[in-house]
């Protein structure tokens, strides 16, 4: 009806088409991630068959600081699973036009979700060693530590692959990262190198001091260790989700430096959030006497990489 109205009969005069060109830009502000995705595949595949191995070997052995261990190990597995997805689908993705933003929010909620797995298997863990401690079972102990050693070491292979990628370790002097979903996965076979190492200590005090209940103990120990790791990786994830600006970040002050710096100008409404890891956008409402332009106002945010999406918006004082 829009193009009916405005190309109605006897209308001669049409008004030029305007490239919008200049004027455009891509939304796809997720980064390079597919070595990252590679690398998490394969340790999916690592994991995958060692959680396994554990949890029979657990079972069948006995030993519920390595059955606490596999199911740990199974966290992971989800875990890798939910990034792995996470990142093919911000990759086939990418170019839709109906993310207003881009999907660089995707990985963040997969970090979300598998923060929300390790909550429940965590509880779940914490029960069963409970219920080990109030009616102990004998333990194949040279077994279970066999078991528990070839955990440790695909442990550490995966936190070496998982290293090996930018954003993974934490950066000095920064609370924050690249990539929370590379991240997430990467404290994960972390904290469960942690726990394979609580399942020898505990196999080994049990084999030659007669210390039984300590398999059960170094359980609760391990599912409190996952427990602290998936409420922070909730409170990261929640940051970005909710829109929240990040306390690492202080871009609200820089911004309002940048536009006020004259004396003229006043912002009377900013909101900033993110986009993707380390990635803003801002919607700034600037009112002055004398008004610039609105390019006149953004031209002092280039000097910020970081914020990739930027209106202004103008008002007469």
């Amino acid at each position: 009806m829009l193009k009916a109205d405005l190309a109605r009969p006897g209308t001669e005069a049409q008004a030029s088409p305007i490239d919008p060109g200049p004027w455009r830009h891509h939304h796809d502000f997720c980064g390079g991630f597919a070595p990252a995705e590679r690398g998490t595949r394969r340790v999916l595949a690592l994991t995958g068959v060692m959680m396994a191995v554990e949890i029979a070997g657990g079972l069948k052995l006995h030993s519920m600081a390595l059955f606490a261990d596999g199911c740990h190990m199974g966290t992971h597995v989800a875990a890798f699973l939910i990034t792995v997805t996470a990142y093919a689908f911000a990759r086939r993705h990418a170019a839709d036009a109906r993310y207003s933003f881009g999907t660089g929010k995707v990985a963040v909620l997969g970090a979300f979700a598998s923060a929300i797995v390790l909550g429940a298997i965590a509880l779940f863990m914490a029960g069963e060693s409970v219920q080990r401690l109030l009616h102990p079972i004998a333990i194949h102990f040279n077994e279970a530590i066999a078991v528990a050693v070839a955990g440790l070491a695909v442990n550490v292979l995966s936190a070496l692959m998982l290293g090996a990628h930018p954003g993974a370790a934490p950066e000095p002097g920064h609370s924050h990262h690249h990539d929370l979903n590379l991240r997430a996965a990467y404290i994960h076979v972390i904290a469960d190198a942690f726990t394979s190492l609580l399942a020898i200590l505990a196999l080994t005090g049990g084999k030659f001091l007669g210390w039984t209940w300590l398999d059960p103990l170094m359980g609760l120990v391990g599912s409190g260790v996952i427990v602290q790791w998936a409420c922070s990786l909730m409170r990261d994830a929640n940051v970005i989700l909710l829109d929240k600006e990040p306390e690492y970040s202080d871009l609200n002050l820089q911004i309002r430096k940048a536009i006020e710096a004259g004396g003229d100008a006043l912002i009377t409404d900013l909101h900033i959030w993110q986009v993707g890891m380390r990635k803003f956008a801002a919607i700034i409402a600037v009112a002055a006497r004398e008004p610039k332009s609105p390019a006149a106002y953004k031209h002092p945010l280039l000097e910020h990489p970081e914020l990739v999406h930027v209106t202004v918006e103008v008002h007469q004082a």
